[in-house]
């Protein structure tokens, strides 16, 4: 399972007054069977009695049960960890055969097991496949994902509660994956620091707890092979499609039964029979369900074993060890989200954060909830959505606080939040315009056609360039501080409505902008939201509208009339001071300038200095007398990552990328062999160049400029011209050069300059060559072979190039290590007989001709590392050459290194982060 979602909005979308009590009298869950009685249950193991009060310390070995579980195999590497501190133990218990299922037996223990359950956490619990029945095992697994807290946590006191009855320990495991949806630094840092909060709580209450992060080095996690050893697994039920998979996906791969239990709602979803659209109708119908649970004191299951062991076939992250920032960077993820300083992770964060909003401003949270330029509300809803705090104590406390504001915080938090969760519960289809109710689905559609003000790309949305002031601060708000206040949030979602295609785009980009940058991204109150600014959980109001049609509006205009968007602006797109930073870039190839956007959209004030004319590196388009224009350096390029496919969509919206639909041949011998097509190639429009523009624009570029080696003092670095002028001074340096330039220039970082030495890059003759006539091939491009050449291309077949026949020749590697220093006139005659020679068409002179040499082109073998970075001296590398010769990997080469800055800045400059390192 991904522990990596990210959602929950606390005060998310409410337009009601709260019904419910603003104190109660508080009540208690009688656990007191559970704790503390001595309560005889059958010993599984030896078919005597045992008393549940007893501890027994149970040395635990590899399962090898019928459900396929096996011990593990020789050499594979295990690890003990220990359930608590004693060391005693005992035979592997043999549990009695499991009667036949549909047996009289089987049916009565199926009903006795569920039953036995305490009635507060039966009402949270569904088995998601089979009758709930334990098989064999070692454990009760507890598998986290959504629940990153040790106390107020009924997915653990269901699993504690099981163990006991079993007398089995329980072994919590998480997962934190690089394929999670929206995965990125920023969701990383947050559940990480979650993590670590979290394994000192379950060390305390004497549970053990193993954390699986995967990275490029360990992807395989262990959760299948667990809940093969396990006895029972027991989940968190959260509502959202990945985890309903996730879910469906393993309870069908072992035998063990999966229990997902409500940790999220005061009142279970399941409880609620069905998905409301309007919120005083939930409210009407769930009130009796609040009333009886709204105070209830939460008393927490205690286990029984303490001190169990347990050999694991994987090393679980050393909290106590690990830096944070390395192992993120580690992480095939999104770099270029940083981490938000201001929120820390886990429980302690979050109940800090909580009883500083309680004390101080839930007395005036009515009056100040919806005004961004006042901190008035709670800001929990991140510690909600990963469960580092407990909804349940949360509301129990608002309601025996007596503040005037208890009762509209209560509203929010129960009513709007849980009727979301009841809503994701009961409609599976909410990710798409069908969840919608029929009138909002209907008037969308009559009006998906109207014109729209302007199709904005994902790329515009996402950095906040819209042209629309007020929203483009709201998107910074989310893009620096991964949080926008929940008034603003409705004007924001809605006026994407008048800048997508048609409504199911709008709907497709409001979840991404929010998932991927809001640390509440991601859960069902999310989703309660986004769709409401469709019209989810409203009704129509007439007379229709362009675009919107019967959708209520909230227009960006209307809301400047009623908040100074100027003092607005000011105070979400300022710059931490933690990230005020002077970074150096040398080198605006695509691999520099995507580490400097980055860094640049966090806030950093980053220069880029380059030696040529103008950016783009090996991306470059020359233009030639006659306006011929020559992609002579990356001919194309494909996309695998969807990092990277993200920002080639919005280029294509945009129109500076197009596909290429090349015919592609290889040529060999005079044969001419078509070349399959498994991938589609794009180029830049109307050059290569055109992506480096892009990314450029807004940036600071110094062109023109050769920086020497820049020297490091006490705590800058100071560069210059190889001239000797002087161009400043800077907290950061960085360098996207070719290895052997990259060498030189890390002259003072011998660490960075060792490896950046070893790898060898060769060499690429490119000629351009222009004819008055086009020359009768069969193809496009070709690759070469036995032949000086190794590739060559009808420059004008490319999208936006049309114009006079202009071919581009790249000289193999080989050919070009051999003759790299001829001259270019020398060269041109070499490529262009070789050229004849391959295409056996008869040779004629082009009308132009010129030659570049590219001393490095392609590194010989690329590192196994997507950068390089020394946080100490604060210098670091990016470029095809640490991440695959590919345009792809040096686009995201740079981004990783941006993340590598931008997470060193945020932990090491940052009190709040800092702190807890």
């Amino acid at each position: 399972m991904t522990t990596f979602s990210l959602t929950g909005r606390l005060s998310m979308f409410a337009r009601r007054p709260s019904i419910l009590r603003d104190s109660r009298q508080a009540k208690r869950f009688d656990n007191a069977p559970i704790a503390k009685s001595r309560r005889v249950f059958p010993d599984r193991a030896s078919g005597g009695r045992i008393a549940l009060g007893r501890t027994v310390a149970t040395q635990l070995r590899p399962s090898r049960a019928k459900d396929g579980g096996a011990p593990i195999a020789a050499g594979q590497r295990a690890t003990t960890v220990w359930f608590g501190s004693c060391a005693s133990s005992r035979a592997e218990r043999t549990p009695r055969p499991t009667p036949a299922r549909g047996s009289a037996a089987h049916t009565h223990r199926r009903s006795s097991q569920m039953q036995q359950l305490p009635p507060h956490l039966v009402e949270r619990t569904r088995v998601v496949e089979g009758d709930g029945e334990p098989v064999r095992g070692s454990f009760v697994l507890y598998w986290l994902g959504h629940a990153m807290r040790a106390n107020e946590n009924p997915a653990l006191d269901v699993a504690v509660w099981i163990g006991n009855r079993l007398q089995l320990p329980v072994l919590v495991y998480q997962e934190l994956s690089e394929r999670s949806p929206y995965a990125s630094d920023r969701h990383h840092m947050f559940v990480l620091q979650g993590a670590r909060d979290l394994g000192a709580q379950f060390s305390r209450r004497g549970i053990t707890y193993a954390f699986h992060l995967e990275t490029r080095k360990h992807r395989a996690g262990q959760l299948l092979e667990l809940a093969r050893r396990a006895a029972v697994v027991v989940t968190e039920d959260l509502p959202i499609e990945e985890t309903r998979r996730a879910s469906a996906e393993l309870a069908s791969a072992a035998a063990a039964p999966l229990m997902c239990v409500d940790t999220a709602c005061v009142v279970p979803a399941r409880l609620v029979g069905r998905a409301y659209e309007r919120a005083f109708e939930y409210r009407n119908a769930t009130k009796h369900l609040y009333e009886s649970r709204l105070d209830r004191v939460w008393e927490d299951v205690e286990p029984n074993l303490r001190g169990c062991r347990l050999d694991l076939s994987f090393q679980p992250l050393d909290f106590e060890q690990i830096d944070l920032a390395e192992a993120i960077g580690d992480c095939d993820i999104d770099h270029a989200v940083a981490p938000v300083t201001h929120c820390l992770g886990g429980s302690a964060a979050g109940y800090a954060r909580w009883e500083s909003f309680r004390r101080e401003r839930l007395d005036q949270y009515h009056a100040t909830r919806n005004d961004p330029l006042v901190d008035g509300t709670s800001r929990l809803s991140p510690y909600l959505h990963y469960g580092m705090v407990s909804p349940l104590r949360i509301a129990r406390e608002a309601a025996a606080s007596h503040a005037a504001g208890a009762a509209k915080f209560l509203d929010e938090l129960l009513i709007w939040r849980e009727m979301a969760y009841a809503f994701c519960h009961f409609r599976r289809d909410h990710e798409s315009l069908a969840a919608l109710p029929d009138w909002a689905r209907e008037t969308l559609a009559a009006h998906a056609s109207d014109v729209r003000e302007a199709y904005l790309s994902w790329e515009s949305l996402a950095r906040g360039r819209s042209g629309d002031r007020l929203w483009d601060a709201a998107q910074q708000a989310l893009l620096k501080q991964g949080e926008l206040h929940n008034n603003l949030r409705m004007t924001w979602g809605k006026a994407l409505l008048r800048w997508t295609p048609d409504p199911q785009s709008a709907l497709a980009t409001l979840i991404d902008l929010n998932h991927r940058y809001a640390l509440d991204g991601r859960d069902p109150a999310s989703y309660g939201g986004i769709l409401w600014c469709l019209g989810q959980f409203d009704r129509p109001f007439s007379p229709s509208r362009p675009i919107f049609g019967t959708v209520r509006q909230r227009s960006t205009e209307h809301h400047r009339q009623r908040l100074d968007t100027e003092r607005y602006e000011a105070l979400v797109t300022r710059t931490p001071p933690h990230y005020r930073k002077r970074v150096a870039i040398v080198g605006a190839g695509i691999s520099g300038l995507a580490c400097a956007r980055a860094l640049a959209d966090h806030g950093f004030a980053v220069t880029v200095f380059e030696k040529s004319r103008g950016a783009g590196g090996r991306m470059a388009t020359r233009r030639t007398p006659g306006d011929l224009p020559f992609d002579h350096g990356a001919q194309y390029f494909t996309v695998r990552d969807p990092r990277f496919a993200r920002y080639v969509r919005s280029w294509l919206s945009d129109g500076i990328v197009a596909a290429w639909e090349a015919r592609i041949a290889s040529l060999a011998g005079g044969r001419v062999v078509w070349v399959e097509e498994t991938t589609s190639r794009y180029v830049g429009v109307p050059g290569m160049n055109a992506i480096c523009r892009r990314l450029a624009a807004d940036l600071k570029i110094v062109l023109g400029k050769r920086v020497d080696p820049p020297r490091r003092h006490s705590d800058h670095w100071g560069l210059c011209t190889e001239n000797g002028e002087h161009l400043g001074e800077f907290d950061y340096f960085v360098t996207s050069a070719p290895a052997p330039q990259s060498a030189e220039l890390l002259a003072c970082v011998p660490s960075l300059r060792d490896v950046a030495s070893r790898t060898e890059m060769r060499g690429c003759w490119a000629a351009m060559l222009g004819f008055d006539d086009a020359l009768d091939l069969p193809f496009d491009a070709a690759f070469v072979q036995d032949s000086p050449l190794s590739w060559i291309a009808r420059n004008n077949s490319k999208p936006s190039r049309a114009g006079a026949e202009s071919w581009v020749l790249h000289a193999g590697p080989e050919w070009t290590g051999q003759w790299l220093e001829i001259a270019a006139e020398t060269a041109i005659g070499h490529l262009l007989q070789a050229f004849w020679e391959a295409t056996a068409v008869a040779p004629r002179q082009p009308s132009f001709a010129t030659a570049h040499r590219w001393r490095y082109s392609i590194p010989t073998e690329p590192l196994d590392r997507q950068y390089l970075f020394d946080p100490h001296l604060k210098a670091g590398a990016c470029g095809d050459w640490c991440h695959g010769g590919r345009v792809e990997g040096a686009f995201l080469s740079g981004s990783a290194l941006a993340g590598a800055l931008l997470r060193s800045t945020a932990i090491s400059d940052s009190p709040a982060v800092a702190k807890a390192h």
